[in-house]
């Protein structure tokens, strides 16, 4: 049940990329969705990556034979300086342990929290990189694609600040045309128009200036 759960959360998060991107199309247009990308930060290979944002299933697997697969998929892709693989040696002194008992997660697939968390640190994984399951792990790094997309889309999100927040609760006290001589001049700061001299002193701006002397 909770393994569908997960499967369900991802599609409303593709779903909802889709929308804010305006469709499956345009979000590929985007490129907002790097495959390859999302398969370094999740661990999952990219075939798999390509077939859950497709709407598709990965394999199901154990919490053992995934650690295994995520450690190969460390050692084969998260390289040394150099561009060689770290030697199971490597990893084990990354982890504190020894090569035994790094050889033992490869067998029982459960490393200790602490090792663990020292190879996500010294990788800058994500957490739950090792044992997390392919839809959530997916799901997870997608909501910051979404956030961002959706800010991107946003008409209004450059003004979604403190200060128009503060305008904003002040409008309905504010006097008869106040808020259109605002305006106003919001659309002449923002598109000033060619030529010599401002704008002529429409009610708009009379309307702020009578708010400003009555405010004074």
């Amino acid at each position: 049940m909770a393994h569908d759960d997960a499967y369900a959360r991802l599609a409303e998060t593709l779903k909802s990329l889709h929308f804010a991107a305006g469709g499956p199309e345009r979000l590929a247009e985007a490129e907002a969705v790097d495959v390859a990308a999302l398969s370094l930060q999740t661990g999952i290979e990219r075939h798999v990556v390509a077939a859950l944002l497709g709407g598709g299933r990965a394999e199901e697997t154990s919490v053992p034979a995934r650690v295994r697969g995520r450690l190969d998929f460390l050692r084969v892709h998260y390289l040394r300086k150099d561009g060689k693989p770290y030697s199971q040696q490597e990893l084990a002194a990354i982890a504190g342990v020894t090569r035994q008992t790094l050889s033992e997660w490869y067998k029982r697939g459960l490393p200790s929290l602490e090792a663990a968390e020292r190879l996500r640190q010294f990788f800058n994984l994500t957490p739950g990189f090792f044992t997390t399951d392919e839809p959530t792990a997916l799901n997870l790094a997608l909501v910051p694609v979404l956030q961002e997309l959706e800010r991107k889309s946003d008409p209004l999100g450059p003004l979604r600040t403190k200060a128009m927040y503060r305008l904003a609760r002040r409008a309905p006290s504010m006097p008869d045309g106040a808020l259109e001589g605002l305006l106003y001049w919001a659309e002449r700061i923002t598109r000033p128009q060619d030529g010599a001299g401002g704008a002529a002193r429409g009610p708009q701006v009379q309307g702020v200036e009578r708010a400003g002397r009555e405010g004074a």
